[in-house]
Parts: structure tokens; sequence; C-alpha cells
């Protein structure tokens, strides 16, 4: 068993890795940090089609009109998502008192489980402002190659768990702007987006 763990642990490390490795952050020596993506930044974020927590469907036109704050989870996750998902709220909390209106979106990685019903109940005790999204397991896949995402089941049952990237996307209507990593604090993370608000 420990030698299961130990191979599992590995793996995951190794996989993380991988896909934070695709992503190098530097300062362009302008007043926004501009990210180097490994092959150009058109490469994060495409096409998608998908169902709110309304039950309607939206492709990345409709929810993407604007500065937009993307994060993959899931509501069952026991600890990181509830973290991250609070991180972003909180900043767009700072950034509605700065007068700067960005919209907060998380795409499950769980449709199997994340219903329209229960994205909403989601929403509705999370954020006012918040939009969860859900699809066919097919139409996960699209969004998640789109923006390099990764995530894998781990475990049977009912209540298995899900590894996940874990990275925050910002996008606008002409694409991918910044990437945040999960350590980063929101006072940070709201001072990136307020520069890309006023540039």
């Amino acid at each position: 068993m420990t030698k299961y763990f130990t191979i599992l642990f590995s793996a995951t490390a190794i996989l993380s890795l991988a896909v934070m490795s695709y992503f190098a952050f530097w300062s362009d020596g302008k007043s926004c940090g501009t990210s180097v993506i490994a092959g150009g930044q058109g490469s994060i974020g495409g096409s998608f089609n998908l169902i709110d927590h309304n039950g309607m469907n939206v492709s990345e036109k409709d929810i993407i009109n604007g500065l937009t704050l993307i994060y993959f989870g899931y509501t069952y996750c026991p600890d990181i998502c509830p973290l991250d998902t609070q991180r972003n709220l909180t900043t767009i909390d700072i950034l509605d008192e700065q007068g700067i209106n960005i919209k907060p979106v998380f795409i499950t990685i769980d449709p199997e489980r994340d219903t329209v019903q229960a994205l909403n109940d989601y929403v509705q005790a999370s954020h006012e402002r918040l939009i969860g999204l859900t699809g066919s397991i097919e139409q996960i896949q699209i969004a998640s190659r789109a923006y390099k995402t990764f995530f894998r089941k781990n475990g049977e049952g009912e209540d298995y768990l899900l590894d996940h990237s874990t990275f925050s996307y910002l996008m606008d209507e002409s694409g991918f702007l910044q990437f945040f990593r999960r350590d980063i604090k929101p006072e940070e993370v709201a001072k990136t987006i307020s520069c890309f608000a006023n540039v």
C-alpha cells in the first residue's frame, strides 16, 4: 500500500511539474507583468460550449466579454478548490471597491456530480457574481485542453477525488492576459488585474 501511494504521489508531482513548466513569469518592463507561455499566449484559451449554473448553453464569447478570472475545480473538493475560489472571490470584492468590474468563473472538472443544480447551489452560497459552468465530460475536456489544465479521477465510488492543476486565468475578449498560482494573495492578484484594467 505504501508503495502504491509513493508511486501515485510521484506521478502526480511529475504531472504537476509538467504543467507548471508550461508557464514562466517575467516582467517586460511595462506596468503590467507579462506571462511567457510555451507556444505563445494565443495557445491559452479557445472555443468551448458549456452549460451555466442556470441551465443555459453558453460559449466562450458569452462568458468572456470583459476581464474574466477563470478557475477549473470541483464543488466536492475538500481543500484546494474552496481556498482558491475564495481567493478569487476576495479579489473580485477588492476590485469592486476600486470600481473595476471583473467576472469570476468556475468551470467544473467533475460534471458527473456537478450538475446544473449542484453548481447553482454552489454559486448561490459563494458570490452573487460567480458563474458556474458544467457540461458533458467531453465538453469539459475540450475546455480543459484549451486552457492547458490537467485533471484525473482518483479513487472509486461516490467519494472519489480529482487530482488537478490549480492556476487561475485572467482573460478578456482579446484572449489570455495572465495566470495566477494559488500561493498569490488576493491583494497581489487584484493589483495585477487593476493594471490590465487601466491599460
